[in-house]
């Protein structure tokens, strides 16, 4: 796979008349799949992945559908593809603070988080994006996974091993706040996003609140989290 294809060949040394697009310059296998897959993560998270085409992403990426093919076989492997890119990226940023109070950890998780988003914001919507609608196979998979994953890193945070349901689904709510802030920020650039970051960690000490009035056992958690709040 080191060496390039024939459909590479032929693409690279189509003759330029007009209308011809340039010649490509030679690209490694890795690097001309990652070209492909930013430039279907820009589609994916601006439209709805039944509203992208394999022409779509060849003319994005300066290609031609052919070597789209060539690479992914169909939109359905190219989109899989570009959300598992997404999804490697956002969990290597959310690696957890092991300094600081529950609090101070949770600001810098959001602060990774939000960094994610704003610089990798095509990827991050077309990774919101790709459920609870499209929540069968891979493409489920791959965001269940991640939102999976974020439930075990806040649980971390907070340095609980086993939530009971009350706090499984008090977590999991608020996972899907930060989600939909995220998207809203996004559109709207309208509240400074340290504020919003700041807003995430107050919603978390307020619906922790809302928690232990259900279930005594989350009473700790919130009380570790107050005391570090506490203006």
């Amino acid at each position: 796979m080191g060496s390039i294809s024939g459909a590479e060949e032929r693409e690279r040394d189509r003759p330029a008349g007009r209308g011809a697009r340039p010649a490509r310059r030679r690209l490694s296998v890795d690097r001309r799949r990652e070209e492909l897959v930013a430039a279907a993560l820009e589609l994916f998270g601006a439209r709805d992945a039944e509203d992208v085409s394999i022409d779509d992403v060849a003319s994005a990426a300066g290609t031609s559908r052919a070597l789209v093919y060539h690479y992914f076989g169909g939109k359905q492997e190219l989109y899989v593809a570009a959300l598992r890119s997404a999804a490697d990226q956002l969990e290597a940023r959310l690696q957890p603070s092991e300094n600081g109070g529950p609090v101070e950890r949770l600001a810098v998780g959001l602060e990774r988080y939000f960094d994610f988003v704003e610089e990798r914001a095509a990827g991050f919507a077309a990774l919101v994006r790709g459920g609870p609608a499209n929540r069968s196979g891979e493409v489920g998979e791959i965001v269940d996974g991640v939102r999976h994953r974020l439930l075990g890193l806040v649980m971390r945070l907070l340095r609980v091993e086993e939530p009971g349901p009350v706090l499984r689904v008090t977590l999991r709510s608020w996972i899907a706040s930060v989600e939909t802030v995220a998207l809203d920020w996004l559109e709207y650039r309208d509240v400074d996003r340290r504020v919003v970051e700041r807003i995430l960690v107050d919603h978390m000490v307020a619906t922790l609140g809302v928690a232990a009035g259900h279930d005594p056992r989350v009473v700790p958690l919130l009380e570790n989290l107050v005391s570090e709040h506490a203006p």
